[in-house]
């Protein structure tokens, strides 16, 4: 372990003593969870320290508004990858669609609330019963302690663990510097979406700005729709893209980009536009390529030199993150209506300005393609940036702790957290932490694509089979976990 750690208090009695802690307990800690105590099953306990009051929901889950739906068909959302259709079948034997028939579709695919999502897997890891232990606080810090790791938390509580796993979310969504300075007490400016009841503040008829056109964005409209407003919304973005749907009908992965992999961002897109080339004259749709060039992403990913992966996020990620995080139908439903009906324009646009005469809310905005400057009215903003991948390491105080102890640090791309192939941290010495894993989007940045539920949800299992190797398990269970992993 790291000399670097801060001296601790010999006489502190642990409130729990543990072979594996994982801080995080949203979809990712809940899944590696689950994963290894199958994997284990001699393994009597599992801590998972998370300030909620139910294991698996996360702030993706957690979403009480019923307008918030799981953007992938549930026949796709498993904790259980071989078993693809483990959610749905609980969705039909549990009569959980009972309440809501909107979330059935004509083409046989459903799409419930998130959080009913949660729901599903909350129940699954209380089936685990007390070889799950939950401690309701958040993670404070984390210090290498011996073999181990002491990890305090904000009540004041210590649990030493022999393994850590970090399962932490990304920051919250950071607004422009400008409507944060001139906005910072108006009553109806919206940092954060995703504080509970924060869009009850938008009245019926405000004319409301989103600054963002992704997903955020449609879950905001969606919500602000069920909530009763009918005003004019206007969503920008520097490229003014919104999140595609999903196809009418279900079909294969179309393509291979695993054989010889492309070198360059430039022959990446040239294959993946030859592809959907293809694919358009077989009758199918893009959706089938960029399903395939997900599957294939970690490939992709890791043939891809450094420079060239940050020429892909800097030129290219946008219109990736458009097509391949899509909307649910209901929502896409949502969003053509309003538009239809003029009360949501999308626009490629930067903010210029922004100032506040009474609740009036001024805002200078400069087209993308024409460099037109308008000064416009809003009585409402609400910040739809997405997480400030940046900042987790600053923002998050168990991350800044271990970057101090020179335990873990951001990526080079400043997407997360930099990883070893097996998923332990990259210390400032620039080799792997022992007993320090990473589950989760946070370790995209070395691993890839990373972020939908399919892929949350393999690499989960392929944390859970390292932690479970290093505490012995058997060579051929483990062999079986990676195998299952990469299925």
């Amino acid at each position: 372990m790291s000399p670097a750690q801060a001296p601790v208090e010999p006489s502190r009695v642990p409130d729990l003593h543990v072979p594996v802690a994982i801080i995080g307990g949203g979809f990712s800690g809940a899944a590696v969870a689950w994963h290894l105590l199958r994997l284990r099953p001699q393994l009597e306990q599992v801590v998972l320290i998370e300030p909620r009051a139910e294991l698996g929901r996360g702030l993706a889950y957690s979403a009480a508004d019923p307008s918030h739906r799981i953007n992938v068909p549930a026949t796709r959302m498993s904790l259980i990858p071989d078993q693809p259709t483990h959610f749905n079948d609980w969705l039909e034997s549990t009569g959980a669609l009972d309440a809501d028939p909107a979330a059935r579709r004509s083409e046989g695919r459903n799409f419930p609330a998130r959080a009913v999502f949660g729901t599903y897997v909350a129940e699954h890891l209380a089936a685990l019963g007390p070889r799950v232990t939950h401690v309701v606080a958040a993670a404070e810090t984390v210090e290498a302690r011996g073999d181990g790791y002491r990890i305090r938390t904000g009540d004041g509580a210590i649990i030493e663990a022999g393994l850590v796993v970090l399962a932490v979310a990304h920051a919250p969504p950071s607004p422009p510097s400008a409507l944060a300075r001139a906005l910072a007490t108006h009553p109806r400016f919206v940092p954060d979406p995703w504080q509970a009841g924060a869009l009850e503040a938008v009245r019926p008829d405000d004319r409301v700005l989103i600054v963002g056109t992704g997903l955020t964005m449609a879950d905001i409209v969606a919500s602000l729709e069920r909530l009763g407003h009918r005003g004019e919304i206007v969503a920008l973005s520097r490229r003014g893209l919104r999140s595609r749907g999903h196809p009418a009908q279900a079909h294969d992965p179309f393509g291979d980009f695993a054989t010889d992999p492309a070198r360059t961002a430039g022959a990446l897109v040239t294959r993946i536009r030859a592809a959907v080339a293809q694919a358009g004259e077989a009758g199918q749709s893009w959706h089938c390529v960029l399903d395939q060039v997900r599957l294939q992403g970690s490939l992709i990913w890791n043939a891809l030199p450094p420079p060239e992966r940050a020429r892909l996020l800097r030129h290219l990620r946008p219109f990736w993150d458009v097509h391949r995080f899509r909307i649910a139908p209901q929502v896409e439903e949502v969003l053509d209506r309003r538009i239809a009906l003029g009360t949501l324009d999308l626009r490629a646009a930067s903010l210029r300005e922004v100032t506040v005469q009474g609740e009036t809310i001024l805002v200078t905005l400069r087209a993308r393609h024409t460099g037109e400057v308008t000064r416009e009215a809003f009585d409402a903003v609400i910040t739809a940036t997405g997480p400030a991948h940046g900042r987790v390491f600053a923002d998050n105080p168990v991350l800044a702790s271990l970057e101090r102890a020179g335990l873990a640090r951001p990526d080079t791309l400043r997407l997360g957290i930099e990883v070893a192939p097996d998923g332990r941290c990259i210390g400032a010495a620039g080799v792997p932490t022992p007993g320090l894993y990473v589950a989760g989007p946070l370790a995209r940045g070395t691993v890839g694509e990373l972020m939908g539920l399919p892929d949350v949800t393999n690499y989960a299992i392929r944390i859970a089979g390292e932690v479970a190797a290093r505490l012995g398990a058997d060579e051929g269970l483990v062999g079986a976990a990676r195998l299952y992993a990469s299925a």
